[in-house]
């Protein structure tokens, strides 16, 4: 006799200055990824709208707005567009390899040189080697990191490593936790091919989605997010197309003011820490 699943508990977090849109507070809800049911949980939660950080999958709660908006891409039905597959040219030649959960230094520094770049004043620069460890490794769920590196000069020793994603398996698709890339590389859209990589894989491995975390109209640094189609947006009645008309306008106004940070995935700023008891 199996014992039941336990319904697990939830929290909020105190308001805090919300990272993307200037003036606005933001609130978490979130709850403890544990136990033998946890990939259940995490993708029962993912179709919600739940993120997962570490152990703990959270989502906006805030009070008086709704500005941050769960979407996924349609990876069956992607076709990529003039632009991302000339990324995808660019990029084929890199080498793409599917590596346990394990934190590595060179994955770190990596991840240096991209915060200092991209996010100077965000909240995770103050990470140190222990903290992207926990980052990588402390997962309940079924997880990896896909590293993306450079030819190999001799065919033997690894090639320089330029890109990196931290990515959750889910039943319905890949979660793309934490992504980063080489920000002084001379290859050019290197977080959009991450992103097309995904999608690539996904399709592969017969799953519908790719989940891309939250998006925020309105804010600049979320806007590389719309340019995939077709594309789902969470509503109040559910998972639901964005129409082709709207989306035309969402990719316009997006490429019309761009933001430097490519396509990079990743967590909003101070994520909530597990709550015992």
């Amino acid at each position: 006799m199996t014992a039941p699943v336990r319904f697990p508990r939830f929290f909020v977090t105190s308001p805090a200055p919300c990272p993307y849109l200037p003036g606005r507070s933001e609130r978490k809800v979130f709850t403890e990824l544990k136990g033998p049911h946890a990939d259940s949980l995490n993708d029962a939660l993912g179709r919600i709208g739940f993120r997962r950080s570490q152990t703990v999958a959270y989502r906006p709660s805030c009070i008086d707005c709704n500005a941050c908006v769960s979407v996924r891409v349609v990876a069956g039905e992607f076709r990529a567009s003039r632009t991302q597959k000339r990324t995808l040219d660019a990029h084929s030649d890199l080498v793409a390899t599917v590596c346990r959960p394990w934190s590595t230094s060179e994955q770190f520094e990596l991840l240096q040189r991209y915060l200092a770049a991209r996010h100077p004043e965000g909240g995770m620069t103050t990470m140190d080697e222990v903290d992207f460890a926990d980052m990588v490794e402390h997962t309940p769920v079924t997880s990896y990191v896909i590293e993306y590196r450079e030819p190999s000069a001799d065919g033997v020793v690894p090639g320089r490593l330029v890109g990196a994603c931290l990515t959750d398996r889910q039943c319905d698709g890949l979660s793309m936790i934490y992504s980063f890339y080489d920000p002084e590389s001379e290859r050019q859209g290197l977080g959009n091919y991450i992103i097309l990589d995904h999608i690539r894989r996904a399709t592969d491995m017969g799953l519908g989605y790719v989940y891309l975390g939250y998006w925020v109209e309105g804010s600049a640094r979320m806007q590389y997010k719309v340019r995939y189609r077709p594309m789902e947006k969470l509503g109040r009645a559910g998972w639901e197309r964005i129409e082709p008309a709207e989306h035309d306008r969402l990719i316009a106004a997006a490429v019309a003011n761009p933001h430097r940070d490519d396509g990079a995935t990743g967590p909003k700023d101070g994520m909530p820490s597990v709550t015992k008891g």
